[in-house]
């Protein structure tokens, strides 16, 4: 089977070691991220592939069965990381990722705040909404809305970073220093440090 113009082989064996090392940390990963070793491995074979995937060609690849392969494509495509192509003459479908790394970091930062961020917000607002009876249901509910008022903040600048083109996005992220000096200039100008100092 080719990989391009590179010949595909089990992974520890046959994979060129940078492409081999690469697979086998993304599946090492995984579970870290919420996703089986399986699915991990998948990803970054059809990420670093110069051209789609089969399903046979990544099992023989990766020395997957079959199901397995089946499996943790469907999971791929549930996080909107893979893409179906089809080819002319040819039943099989073929996987690949979005060639954008920002489109990629994009989705990916879409789907766990679908499944993992609006939940707790969601949780954070019934909470708010709650009458407390006593001091410790006061305080505790303070530190939720202190929490839902971080997340929600983060949110909205994740928001405003989504609308930006992924040039300028990059710019933005480059500048981390740059901005760290602008916002304590600020401060400094309006005598918000100077409080903040009295205060401590």
């Amino acid at each position: 089977m080719i990989f391009g113009t590179i010949q595909l082989m089990p992974l520890q064996d046959h994979l060129p070691p940078l492409s081999s090392q690469f697979v086998a940390h993304f599946g090492e990963m995984g579970s870290k991220w919420g996703i089986n070793r399986t699915v991990g491995q998948i990803y970054a074979l059809i990420f670093i592939s110069p051209r789609a995937l089969n399903a046979d060609e990544i099992a023989e690849a990766l020395e997957f069965s079959r199901s397995n392969v089946s499996m943790g494509l469907k999971e791929l495509q549930a996080w909107r990381l893979v893409r179906l192509r089809h080819q002319s003459g040819d039943r099989r479908e073929y996987f690949e990722a979005p060639g954008d790394v920002w489109e990629i970091f994009r989705v990916l930062a879409e789907e766990r705040r679908r499944r993992e961020i609006e939940p707790t917000l969601s949780m954070l607002r019934m909470a708010l909404l709650e009458t407390p009876v006593n001091d410790a249901e006061r305080h505790a509910q303070e530190r939720m809305r202190q929490m839902h008022e971080l997340i929600d903040r983060l949110m909205t600048w994740f928001d405003d970073v989504q609308k930006l083109a992924p040039e300028t996005a990059m710019q933005l992220m480059g500048m981390g220093a740059t901005v760290t000096k602008v916002l304590e200039f600020k401060d400094r100008m309006t005598g918000r440090s100077t409080r903040t100092n009295k205060e401590a």
